[in-house]
């Protein structure tokens, strides 16, 4: 991979020019400069010499006002199943890569390219020739966090005929070992050429996806070349079953639509009246990526698919992801989502109530989340379905800055996902710290105990199961409302995690506060104001 192709070429260009612009960058070449109309050719000592010459000159030198695009020259016949990414952003995990890449088809190998530059490069073979050409046609240019990714082929030496010369060109061993030396990616994990596909399904549809001595699920195997664990023994007496699927895109597709279609036939024989949602678990490096910058993604996804999509936070950290088509409610048994009972302010109603989230930000910070003329606020209060406020700062010298989120749970999971996030972004936190934030919600006085529970039995519990800090100042004054103020701070799962569980436990309460009047010899409920 050592001869180059020089694009864009002026009409003026000579091979002096060339020399020149080499000599400057101090980029060694071995032979002369193959000029021509429009485009030229070179050849490179080694592999780290034509990379450098890709680097700092494709895209970034002019030549008589033309800027000169630099790439590997792959004959035709060689153009087939492998390709160069480059600008890669150097923070960006491999999970990510993978997932992006097996978009476009079955990844054979994924390896990193050593060279002196910030982002990352890798060389990439997929399966087939189409799906390497589909690759190239999306991927080149695409954005990634402010990074445009740069594609081009390399020698596939496997489509040479028999008998040529590319067996002598440097190249790298398709399925050898990764190269984690240079900046970016980091040391690379074994490669996997799929990401696994995981759904949840009801318990009393688990019978008929395995079948008679298991004959339909091995079916299902066999026609979608997948491998699929079903994980009947996890969650003893839950509601819901997980299910695990490995195989390319396509192949967990349609496995999940196979699996889908028995679900469905089996209510009909059964009767069963409800309707059966997809339940996805998303890994949580994906969910900004999912949801993608101002909701992008998420909106692309329902209006291509005509689906509605709900992300809702677990108990454990994971994301359920819950689409059903257009008319169908949600029946999340026994995980409730955003707005079931466990996120309901409200007992006995039968849609989710408004909660109040204080979140805390950086001072500096308010203008990202503000956006020009408004315009970023606007959209995540349009994306998020909250209404998301900046409160007025206190004094000249303050640090923080409080946003007011008003909305049902699953609003207030997308308002803050996406805070959170543009924090990110925006560099206010650093390329490896987390963003950590506080969040205030207030609670009914007469539940702040509940919350503690005894000897702060519960807000220990609590801390340990979500990671957050979970803090009832002691000694508060109530306010006008009769309530005090908790505090949890965190990482964004972490603090989302919090909060839920901090509702279930007011939900609780209000359950038996609503049921002591029927003895007659409670007290009533404490007026709502």
């Amino acid at each position: 991979m050592n001869k180059l192709y020089i694009g864009n070429v002026s009409a003026e260009a000579s091979e002096e020019d060339f020399e020149t612009i080499f000599e400057q960058w101090k980029i060694p070449h071995s032979g002369p400069f193959l000029v021509k109309t429009g485009y030229a050719f070179v050849d490179c000592p080694d592999e780290k010499a034509a990379m450098k010459a890709i680097d700092v000159l494709s895209g970034k030198v002019e030549l008589h006002g033309k800027v000169l695009e630099v790439e590997h020259s792959v004959p035709k016949r060689q153009r087939s199943c492998k390709l160069q990414i480059r600008n890669i952003p150097p923070h960006m995990q491999w999970e990510v890569l993978d997932s992006m890449l097996a978009q476009y088809g079955t990844v054979e190998s994924c390896e990193q390219v050593n060279t002196d530059t910030e982002t990352a490069v890798v060389n990439v073979r997929y399966a087939a020739k189409e799906q390497t050409r589909l690759a190239m046609e999306k991927l080149n240019g695409y954005m990634m966090e402010n990074y445009a990714l740069k594609v081009s082929y390399i020698p596939d030496e496997t489509a040479a005929p028999d008998g040529s010369s590319a067996g002598g060109r440097r190249g790298f061993n398709a399925r050898g070992p990764p190269r984690s030396s240079s900046p970016g990616l980091g040391a690379r994990p074994k490669v996997q050429s799929d990401i696994p596909l995981r759904v949840l399904v009801p318990t009393q549809f688990v019978g008929a996806i395995i079948g008679k001595e298991g004959a339909t699920i091995r079916n299902i195997t066999k026609l979608t070349h997948s491998k699929i664990d079903i994980h009947r023994k996890e969650n003893a007496g839950a509601a819901e079953k997980p299910i695990t699927i490995h195989s390319t895109p396509e192949g967990c597709s349609n496995a999940c639509r196979t699996i889908m279609e028995i679900m469905q036939k089996e209510a009909l024989d059964t009767k069963f009246t409800e309707e059966i949602p997809l339940k996805i678990l998303a890994h949580n490096n994906f969910v900004g990526r999912l949801i993608g910058k101002e909701g992008r993604n998420l909106k692309k996804i329902e209006q291509d698919t005509g689906t509605k999509i709900t992300i809702s936070p677990l108990q454990d950290l994971t994301l359920l992801t819950s689409l059903y088509s257009p008319g169908m409610g949600p029946s999340m048994s026994n995980v409730p989502p955003p707005g079931a009972h466990g996120g309901c302010s409200s007992f006995g109603q039968g849609h989710p109530e408004s909660e109040t989230v204080h979140l805390f930000i950086p001072a500096l910070a308010v203008g990202a989340i503000i956006g020009k003329q408004g315009q970023h606020i606007k959209q995540l209060s349009h994306f998020a379905g909250a209404s998301i406020k900046i409160a007025p700062a206190e004094g000249m010298d303050a640090k923080q800055r409080m946003v007011i989120i008003v909305g049902p749970p699953e609003a207030q999971f997308k308002a803050q996902c996406r805070i959170f996030g543009k924090l990110k972004e925006e560099n206010f936190f650093g390329p490896k710290e987390e963003v950590k934030l506080e969040a205030h919600i207030k609670v009914p006085s007469f539940a702040a105990g509940r919350v503690i529970g005894k000897g702060g039995k519960t807000v220990n519990e609590l801390q340990n199961l979500t990671c957050a800090e979970v803090v009832v100042p002691r000694d508060q004054t109530p306010d006008e409302n009769d309530q005090v103020i908790v505090k949890i701070s965190g990482h964004f799962f972490a603090c989302q995690l919090a909060q839920r569980k901090i509702q279930e436990i007011l939900a609780q309460v209000r359950r038996q506060q609503q049921a002591k009047p029927a003895s007659g010899a409670q007290p009533p409920l404490p007026r709502r104001k």
